[in-house]
């Protein structure tokens, strides 16, 4: 896995061993980032459930002011803070070594442009997780999630769509991300 844009392009990421896990694609994670090109410079950017790091970090690759990353896990909080260091982004990346919805309530008051939501799969931590977005109006004006899941759409469309608007949705081999907003 690498960051393969911007000022970090080419960097390799550490990632974290096993299955607990399952790191974007590059080739999903190209295909996003090319979607949301122009939101990403100068955004303020949450990566909950945030495994390597690697989304914020190739958000701040690609110029946005700052990003959070969160995590429960505190082996991958050691792999974050490695991949920040190998790229350089120290300084513009906060990471908080916590469960989603104690890392929501910590942020509730902050707003931001860009949120990914790479779940566990088998949960419903990002249906949840919206849903507390949403309610917080932690969401800037335009801002999007983006939400990663491999489940069938009758099993999260509904739900997300009581929580949000959805704008957009991809299908890349099993991975399906869609990108929600709030009129």
């Amino acid at each position: 896995m690498r960051i393969i844009s911007g000022i970090a392009r080419g960097t390799k990421l550490e990632t974290l061993e096993g299955l607990d896990t399952r790191p974007t694609l590059d080739r999903v994670k190209e295909a996003l980032f090319s979607i949301i090109q122009n939101e990403i410079y100068e955004a303020n950017v949450l990566d909950l459930f945030s495994g390597s790091g690697a989304l914020a970090l190739e958000s701040l690759s690609r110029g946005a002011k700052s990003a959070i990353s969160c995590d429960n896990s505190r082996k991958a909080i050691e792999i974050i803070k490695q991949n920040a260091k190998k790229t350089h982004f120290e300084d513009k990346l906060k990471i908080i070594n916590n469960d989603y919805k104690k890392c929501l309530e910590m942020l509730k008051n902050e707003k931001f442009d860009i949120i990914f939501l790479d779940a566990p799969y088998k949960t419903d931590f990002g249906i949840d997780a919206t849903k507390i977005i949403i309610e917080n109006e932690m969401l800037s004006n335009e801002g999007l999630i983006i939400f990663e899941t491999d489940r069938k759409e009758e099993e999260y469309l509904e739900e997300l769509q009581k929580y949000a608007d959805i704008k957009k949705i991809k299908k890349y081999g099993r991975v399906t991300l869609v990108f929600l907003w709030k009129e």
